[in-house]
């Protein structure tokens, strides 16, 4: 790993732990280098504006200042590459269109010669994307599992029925490239789990969800994993 990719995980490291502060030496496991190297790299980026603390003994470390923002640290050609790819390989994911906005802006702030190497190198790495739904039924079932407002859904099952659905939306989840919407069905009073490319039409309501769970669920599949890990 670079020094400036270490710096940029080592800051993110230290952002996710909040308060709680992180012992050197789990910082330098993590990122495979010595404690010396870390102490280094902590003293790198407090020089370079970022709120560093240390605390000593039990339960101290270090860690960055609640609420203080970061100065930015550049990505490397290879990171800017591998958000490319992964956004123009699934246009059918969910927040799709937000995701490739975000990408362009974190490209926009590269410096030129990065920026430059990481456009070079995106030419080389080719996508078949699969198809993706309508941008309006995509963006209404967005709305509603971020706001979590029911969404009423014109549905196409697999034995060719069409039904109308209220849902209120728990999850998205991709299995074997194919996205669903896992929700509560009010027509059926149970979770059920919809294929988005099956979904005809979508409408967001007015109707706030009445706070239905992932535990309700179940257990997800063994290589099933968030997209996230917070604290990770």
């Amino acid at each position: 790993m670079k020094r400036v990719e270490r710096l940029h995980a080592l800051s993110e490291m230290l952002r996710r732990r909040g308060t709680r502060g992180v012992p050197a030496e789990r910082l330098a496991s993590e990122l495979g280098v010595s404690v010396r190297t870390i102490k280094r790299d902590l003293t790198a980026l407090e020089n370079s504006g970022a709120p560093v603390w240390s605390r000593p003994g039990p339960g101290g470390g270090y860690g960055l200042a609640a609420g203080a923002s970061l100065p930015p640290v550049s990505l490397s050609p290879a990171q800017a590459v591998a958000l490319l790819a992964a956004v123009s390989a699934a246009p059918d994911a969910p927040y799709a269109d937000s995701a490739a906005t975000a990408v362009q802006k974190i490209l926009d702030v590269l410096d030129p010669r990065t920026r430059a190497r990481a456009e070079e190198l995106a030419g080389r790495v080719w996508v078949t994307a699969p198809p993706s739904p309508s941008r309006a039924i995509r963006s209404a079932l967005e709305e509603a599992m971020a706001e979590q407002r029911v969404v009423r859904i014109r549905y196409l099952s697999a034995d060719g029925t069409v039904t109308t659905r209220d849902v209120e939306p728990v999850l998205f989840a991709s299995r074997n490239g194919q996205w669903y919407l896992i929700g509560w069905c009010l027509l059926r009073d149970a979770m059920r789990w919809f294929t988005v490319s099956r979904i005809e039409r979508a409408t967001v309501t007015s109707t706030a969800c009445s706070g239905h769970t992932i535990q309700e669920i179940g257990e997800p599949p063994a290589d099933a994993r968030p997209v996230h890990n917070r604290g990770r």
